[in-house]
């Protein structure tokens, strides 16, 4: 079971990383005037959401319902529901990067940089939210 937990830990923070640089990249990617610019954040971008940001949130998620179910961790707890209801609003931020991903590949990007900048910044709620429902476990 402590495998499975730090490969969860491991997973949570991948995905993390992905949801704090990718909005990061939408910032600078809003900025940017030229052609050759625009087009490397694209690809940026995608590679960032598909090849690391969604993998470690689907293993971030299985390995949270493999301890939840194959071990009981947190069953019948409220601590674990607030912590869910958090990865669910996560996922939900995740999808809407996803959509902002294919805004900016089909340069229909709809924002300017200071709305990402502050987009860049909800998922620390998140973060500091589910992590303190771990450690603290309240109820």
């Amino acid at each position: 079971m402590l495998w499975i937990k730090a490969l969860h830990i491991i997973f949570m923070v991948t995905w993390f990383a992905g949801l704090f640089y990718l909005p990061r990249l939408f910032v600078y990617h809003a900025m940017s005037a030229d052609r050759a610019t625009q087009d490397q954040f694209k690809v940026m971008e995608r590679k960032l959401y598909f090849g690391i940001t969604t993998p470690g949130g689907v293993l971030t998620i299985a390995s949270g319902l493999w301890l939840w179910l194959g071990y009981g961790i947190g069953s019948q707890s409220l601590w674990l529901t607030g912590k869910i209801a958090l990865v669910a609003v996560l996922v939900g931020y995740h999808l809407w990067c996803g959509h902002m991903v294919k805004q900016f590949a089909q340069d229909k990007n709809q924002h300017g940089h200071v709305f990402y900048r502050w987009f860049n910044e909800f998922p620390v709620l998140v973060l500091i939210g589910a992590v303190l429902l771990v450690v603290v476990k309240p109820a």
